[in-house]
């Protein structure tokens, strides 16, 4: 039996949970639906992520309005897709800010993006005719830029730690709660999409960095928020699991000469008795594979998925 086209059956509404991560410092989670936070400056406002319309940003600002009005100065987009960065008009910010390689990703590929994301999860884009275009930052940073949140809030960090779920990546760090938004660099108990990722760096250099922060509260892009720090390095090892699972299995058929259909079978085989009930796994798997096929034959920058080259794949893997 054909298993429906990515999410596009996935309708049914999702229950919203918005966390008090610590003093000033939020989330927004959504039974595996993206992620959203905030955390609060002296008389201000940094938001990470923007959700994938206006009117669904408004809908997380009205509940973040529940234990606080100040303004938003700032929005925070820690990578480039459509589901992080199009429901930016929503929030009024002052500054948006965003890695350069994220700026790059944005004008290359943004609308191709956006029409593919469209497709593949049309429950996210609520109200969609009133995004009014792309998104592009105020501010880009190769490295990383410190906000100063004022009074004794301290400084929200963002840094970017190395190729991994793209290739512009950031986090943000509120050290005095060491509290850690890690965008899609990690997931928690939900799937991961790879089909813009740079799958060895990921699994190696970029996820010890982000481990180093030694974090004791993280918001993965996906799934619960991990308290404690055994929860945040389950979150990131189970991260690292899914990553190296795939490499794992794609490497030796792809070593073999065998075809993409083959590793698709092998991976989803080995991977499913663990991941296979997270949120996502079905609708991401075989774009995932592709990627990383795509690496294994030495395509490093990823190519761009238009809503054609989605239905060809989802038709060839997953038909």
């Amino acid at each position: 039996m054909t298993k429906s086209f990515a999410s596009s059956a996935d309708l049914a509404e999702k229950r919203e949970t918005l966390e008090i991560v610590s003093d000033g410092v939020y989330a927004l989670t959504a039974e595996g639906d993206p992620n959203v936070g905030a955390v609060e400056g002296e008389d201000f406002l940094v938001c990470i992520d923007a959700r994938a319309t206006p009117s669904a940003a408004r809908d997380w600002l009205a509940q973040l309005r529940r234990h606080t009005d100040k303004p938003v100065r700032y929005l925070v987009l820690t990578h480039y897709h459509a589901v992080r960065a199009l429901g930016a008009a929503g929030f009024g910010a002052d500054i948006v800010l965003a890695s350069a390689p994220t700026r790059t990703l944005i004008q290359e590929r943004g609308r191709q993006d956006w029409d593919s994301e469209q497709g593949r999860m049309p429950r996210l884009f609520k109200g969609a005719d009133e995004i009014p275009g792309l998104t592009f930052p105020d501010l880009s940073f190769d490295n990383g830029v410190e906000i100063e949140l004022g009074g004794a809030r301290g400084t929200l960090e963002l840094r970017f730690c190395g190729r991994g779920h793209t290739a512009g990546d950031i986090v943000a760090w509120h050290g005095k709660s060491k509290s850690l938004f890690a965008g899609d660099l990690v997931e928690a108990e939900a799937a991961l999409y790879t089909g813009d990722a740079f799958h060895m760096d990921w699994a190696g250099a970029t996820l010890d960095r982000v481990k180093a922060f030694g974090a004791e509260q993280l918001v993965g892009g996906r799934g619960a928020v991990a308290r404690g720090p055994v929860a945040v390095n389950a979150a990131i090892e189970q991260t690292r699991g899914f990553l190296t699972g795939m490499i794992g299995h794609v490497g030796p058929v792809h070593a073999a000469g065998g075809s993409l259909k083959q590793a698709f079978e092998a991976t989803h085989q080995a991977l499913s008795p663990q991941f296979g009930h997270w949120p996502i796994f079905e609708h991401c798997l075989p774009f995932n594979i592709q990627r990383l096929w795509d690496e294994l034959d030495g395509i490093d920058w990823p190519r761009i998925w238009t809503m054609e080259r989605d239905r060809a794949v989802w038709a060839q893997l997953q038909g």
